[in-house]
């Protein structure tokens, strides 16, 4: 085998192994847990993902700076909320999640995302 073959083989193995670090391996979940939490509205939902204790009261405040009219809506589908967020104004929303599990967020267009974590 020659040189060049060698060389674009250990290149070619790096560059999958490169890949498959950046993109496909699981990062550790090291959101801390929170029963108050502020969320910013600006191009999608900044933290995106909010980790809280089940069965105790959590208050999550959204306030959306952004003028994008696909943001004007919060809706969480297993929770059955659908909420509007006006602008600059913070809109707080109490839960106490019961079961653990993921609940997923969206706004009114389905394109930006965020999700609550129960534990």
């Amino acid at each position: 085998m020659s040189l060049d073959k060698i060389i674009i083989l250990i290149s070619s193995v790096g560059l999958i192994g490169f890949i498959y670090w950046f993109f496909l391996s699981r990062r550790p979940d090291d959101s801390p847990m929170v029963t108050t939490a502020a969320i910013s509205v600006s191009g999608g939902y900044s933290p995106s993902v909010t980790k809280v204790p089940v069965g105790q009261p959590v208050t999550l405040t959204f306030t959306r700076t952004d003028p994008n009219p696909c943001l004007e809506e919060l809706i969480i589908p297993d929770l059955k909320i659908k909420k509007d967020l006006p602008l600059n104004t913070p809109l707080a929303l109490t839960l106490t999640l019961t079961r653990p599990g993921v609940y997923p967020f969206h706004c009114g267009m389905n394109m930006y995302h965020g999700k609550i974590i129960a534990v």
